[in-house]
């Protein structure tokens, strides 16, 4: 019997800056990947686990109006080029954009929604106070999104979460609200047939070491939701689900990639 879930990654968004982005008091540089999870579910069809960043920061003149000025640079996104943009990816994994059914969100910052524009018939899964927080950002975060990467969506149509959602009712995609780095963060637990329960959590830490140490991000909306958040993925861990972090590079190397799949 086929499995009823394979599920491989790309990196949609490759970064180089300073760890002290990602973890409060760290040293150094570090270059980090943008995670998207591309999932083939046997009877919902393609889903994908965030969309990275937007093709036009590929081109620096482009990235100064599309993201500002400036931040392709503060960002440390100078080595992204075009192939890396998710509808790229999906082309060189075999499919094309306009076959993605569900896109859910970990949450709506510039290396997360990049690619929303790219799947206009697909249905967008998001929580509802992250969408209002994207539109309308407090001043300390705004930076982290990009307006054009949903300028344009408002027709799409939005599954808007107000928690934890068994996605399908059959086990195989329970979103879990995981908030703290934004106000509607979420993350996904996939039930694989072969490989366990595995858990793609976005932001919810930035990297391994971050939550180890209980170090939260600089950036964070609120690091007291955060570090409840902290205390949720050591559970996870606990019960036997392997957590993997969008931008940690040691779990971009333990995911499937290149090819590979899990099922």
């Amino acid at each position: 019997m086929a499995a009823r879930l394979r599920v491989t990654t790309v990196d949609a968004g490759p970064f180089t800056m300073p760890k002290a982005d990602l973890m409060y008091g760290a040293r150094g540089t570090i270059t980090v990947p943008s995670t998207v999870a591309v999932i083939e579910h046997a009877t919902h069809g393609l889903i994908l686990f965030d969309t990275g960043v937007n093709h036009h920061v590929a081109d620096p003149e482009a990235a100064e109006s599309y993201w500002g000025p400036g931040l392709r640079e503060a960002y440390g996104a100078q080595g992204f080029t075009r192939e890396d943009a998710i509808d790229a990816q999906l082309e060189r994994l075999g499919h094309r954009p306009a076959d993605v059914r569900y896109v859910i969100y970990s949450h709506l910052h510039l290396d997360h929604a990049g690619g929303m524009a790219y799947f206009p018939h697909a249905v967008h899964v998001a929580q509802h106070d992250e969408l209002r927080h994207a539109w309308w950002p407090d001043r300390w975060t705004a930076r982290g999104y990009a307006f054009r990467d949903y300028r344009d969506c408002r027709d799409f149509e939005f599954l808007e979460l107000d928690g934890d959602t068994d996605l399908f009712l059959d086990g195989s995609v329970t979103v879990l609200r995981t908030t703290g780095h934004t106000p509607g963060h979420q993350g996904i637990v996939l039930d694989l047939d072969h490989h366990g329960r595995i858990a793609f959590m976005g932001d919810a830490a930035h990297l391994q070491e971050g939550l180890a140490k209980n170090v939260p991000m600089l950036s964070d909306w609120n690091v007291q939701q955060k570090l409840l958040t902290y205390g949720r993925l050591r559970h996870l861990d606990r019960s036997g689900v392997r957590v993997f972090f969008s931008h940690d590079p040691g779990h971009f190397a333990a995911l499937p990639h290149d090819g590979d799949v899990w099922d």
